[in-house]
This record gives C-alpha cells, sequence and structure tokens, in this order.
C-alpha cells in the first residue's frame, strides 16, 4: 500500500487547479449564461445581479436538446427565472411570487377548472375562498377596531351636470383615508360606484379618473374615489414607503369597505345598485372588495384580470390570498361574484392579453352553472396598452349604462372639469 502513495501524489499534483469533482466543477454564472447564449443562439439579458455568483456542477447544467430545461437548472440555484420574450429572447430576473408566464397560467385554469363541474361543487369551492380570503388578508381584526365617527366634508364644487365634494374619514388606529364624491345635479336614488385607484399618474388626482368619476356622475351615478395607502394625502399621513408594504393590501380593502359604509346611509344612494370599477392595481382591488363584500351588485375590473400575474404592488398581493382555497387566482376570485353582473377590460399590451381566450371564457363557464352566462362581459382591445385610455373608459360607461340604467345623453367628457391637485385634497367646510 505505501508504494502507491507517490503515484497519488504525483496524480493530483498534474491535476491541480483543474475542474475537479472536489471543487464541485464551478464556474462563474455570468460565463456559463454567456456559453449557453452562444450554444442555443439566443439573446440573454440579466436583470438580475449576478457579480461574484459561481454555479456548481456548471456544464452538467446544460442541456443540449432543451433550452428551456438548461435556464432552469442554471438559475434555480441562485431563486432567478428566466422570462422568455419571444424565441429568442430571455430575461433573467429575480424569482417574483405574483408574476409567472402565460403558460402558468394555463396550467392553473386547467386544474381551478377541474375542481368543480356543477353549481354545488362550485358554491363549496366558492364558500371556502371567501372564508380564507377574509382570514390571510387579516381585515375582521382591524374592521371590528375601526371608529364609527361620521366623516369630515369639504364645501361642495358645481359643474355641469355634476358635483365635487372632498372628504376625510377616520378608520383604524388613528387613521384617516381621503378621497372625492362625484355626484349628479338631479334629484332622487342614484346608483353608486366605489372606485379604487390604480398606479396611473397623480392617482385619483389625474386626469383620466377625474374624467370617468365626473361623467359617471353627469349620467346619473355617485362616484367615490380615495387615495392609495401611502398616495396623496395618504401619504402625508404614513409616507410614500408604507404603500411598498403588505399593510397598503389590507389598509386600502379596509378604506373601501369603510366608505361603502358610510355612502349607503346617504338618502340618494339607491342600495340595489352598488358597483365597482377601477383600472390596474384599482381592477386588483375591484376584485378583492367584490369577494370580501356582498354588497356590491355589479362589477367592472379594467386591465388587470391575470391568472400569471397577481400583480406587482404589495397594495394587491402583499398579504397571502392567492394561497387561499390552496392556490388561486384573480380570475377564479373574480368568479366567486356570480352570477351578478361583470364586465371585464383587457387589451393586447400587457398581462390581460390572454383574457379573451383563457380567463374569460373560465369565468363564463362558472355563470354557466347558475344559468347567467350573458352576465359576464369581456372588452378585449386589440393593439392597445395597458392605461386607462377612453376606449377603456367608452367601455366602462357602456356597461354601467347598460347595467344601472343611466342617462347615456350626458356622456360627454369635455364636460368635465378637471380640477388641480390642491382642489381635490381635503379641507374642512366653514360653516
Amino acid at each position: 500500500m505505501k508504494k502507491l502513495i507517490l503515484p497519488v501524489m504525483l496524480f493530483i499534483s498534474t491535476i491541480a487547479g483543474a475542474q475537479t469533482f472536489e471543487t464541485k466543477y464551478a464556474k462563474p454564472l455570468s460565463e456559463v449564461i454567456n456559453k449557453v447564449s452562444k450554444q442555443f443562439g439566443v439573446k440573454l439579458q440579466c436583470d438580475a445581479d449576478t457579480s461574484g455568483l459561481m454555479l456548481n456542477y456548471a456544464d452538467f447544467r446544460i442541456r443540449p436538446y432543451s433550452l428551456e430545461e438548461t435556464l432552469r437548472n442554471i438559475t434555480a440555484p441562485f431563486d432567478f427565472v428566466a422570462s422568455k420574450q419571444n424565441d429568442t429572447f430571455y430575461k433573467i430576473k429575480y424569482y417574483e411570487y405574483p408574476r409567472r408566464v402565460q403558460e402558468d397560467g394555463v396550467k392553473l385554469i386547467t386544474y381551478l377548472s377541474s375542481l368543480y363541474n356543477d353549481l354545488d361543487t362550485w358554491e363549496a369551492r366558492k364558500a371556502i375562498l371567501k372564508k380564507e380570503v377574509r382570514e390571510n388578508l387579516g381585515i375582521d381584526p382591524l374592521l371590528a377596531q375601526c371608529s364609527q365617527e361620521a366623516p369630515e366634508y369639504s364645501e361642495i364644487r358645481t359643474y355641469e351636470g355634476y358635483t365635487v365634494q372632498n372628504f376625510r374619514l377616520k378608520t383604524v388606529n388613528n387613521h384617516t383615508v381621503c378621497g372625492s364624491i362625484y355626484a349628479p345635479t338631479t334629484k332622487g336614488k342614484h346608483p353608486l360606484i366605489i372606485c379604487p385607484n390604480g398606479h396611473f399618474s397623480n392617482g385619483r388626482y389625474g386626469a383620466v379618473q377625474q374624467q370617468r368619476l365626473g361623467t359617471l356622475a353627469r349620467m346619473g351615478a355617485i362616484c367615490v374615489d380615495y387615495d392609495l395607502w401611502g398616495w396623496g394625502e395618504s401619504e402625508d399621513e404614513v409616507g410614500e414607503a408604507a404603500h411598498q408594504t403588505s399593510e397598503a393590501h389590507v389598509m386600502q380593502a379596509l378604506n373601501g369597505i369603510r366608505i361603502l359604509d358610510w355612502m349607503i346611509k346617504r338618502k340618494d344612494v339607491d342600495t340595489e345598485r352598488i358597483g365597482v370599477n377601477g383600472g390596474s392595481g384599482g381592477g386588483s382591488q375591484t376584485v378583492l372588495l367584490s369577494v370580501i363584500d356582498d354588497r356590491y351588485t355589479a362589477s367592472n375590473p379594467v386591465v388587470s384580470m391575470s391568472s400569471w400575474f397577481d400583480g406587482g404592488c404589495p397594495c394587491e398581493s402583499g398579504m397571502p390570498i392567492q394561497l387561499s382555497g390552496g392556490g388561486t387566482c384573480n380570475p377564479e376570485l373574480a368568479a366567486t361574484f356570480a352570477p351578478r353582473p361583470m364586465m371585464i377590460v383587457s387589451d393586447d399590451g400587457d398581462w390581460t392579453v390572454t383574457t379573451p381566450n383563457l380567463e374569460y371564457p373560465f369565468i363564463k363557464r362558472i355563470y354557466g352553472f347558475y344559468g347567467k352566462e350573458d352576465n359576464v362581459q369581456n372588452i378585449h382591445l386589440p393593439g392597445e396598452i395597458h392605461d386607462f385610455g377612453p376606449n377603456k373608459r367608452n367601455a366602462v360607461y357602456k356597461f354601467f349604462i347598460e347595467t344601472f340604467g343611466l342617462d347615456a345623453s350626458m356622456l360627454d367628457e369635455d364636460k368635465i372639469k378637471i380640477e388641480e391637485e390642491k382642489d381635490l385634497r381635503f379641507t374642512p367646510y366653514k360653516r
């Protein structure tokens, strides 16, 4: 045995510095990415920081017959993902828990569809979802602690066919929510539409938001919007960073509930016609409010409905509501609103591109369990991008004209006065 020592030592010395099992055949991740790019003839763009990262058993992770398997193998150890942009271009990004790819949406919708085949099995699933969403959101303990003080109001500004009035409402833990009420100048009972904000420019102070709410008010609906948590007047109270927390998710839902609590006490509100409408992040809130608050009679989420994207902001996905029922998604949550009227607006320029062929048929099938397929609609706008542009707003107007009997002859966005932010901020009414 002693005679073997010298040859073994000589063998080890000859391979010193080479890649061996003992060194785990490690290579810099950036080097491996470049090799894969050349080998498969694709562009790999790194949006994640790969500086100093070493990939163990690097070359052994490459599957010459499969780019997809190769990308999974080299990104998984670092919690990165390769996101396909087209057939020859991928982005390597940090893993995002609310964001998947279209193929994942197809798989999830197929799985969820297999869970129920009739009204009874769907109603059982629906009950679980509605219960667990509330639990996972953690909203009930906070609602029980909410202030019961009436809102404070500013002076009413009167324009052509509608009025605007700002308010401030105490909620929980000494927090407040501020917003504006757009109301018709006509007398009588009016439908009410709660309008949670998305992340569009200037929030509720933006021109697009004012155009939509003012126009709906001219046509006969009372509309209410309010600040996102950590935006606008809420930012003055809790700071901008508060929006990037899970607290924003529950507080925005709580604000929507408390505002509705007070608005339905108004003598000019028809409690049989209560709608909810928002775009993008406001669309995610629209779905959430429709799940946890049974007082709504019409729902209208815009540019948000997706089975493979839960919303990229903590105010949409900060609390684990998507884990309800063993795993769900916004389309299934939206379907819990059946058989009441719903209209979904989608376009080609964002994660709603699959809505007409994937999410909408899934939701319509569930409406079919009630024999109410006609109560759900999808307005898809090919070639359009992620915004709340004129065609999206026109789809909203049409839906509420048909659902709530609004006066279409008053549809004229040019009649809306675009106020400055200072006008929409709360100032107590001086008697």
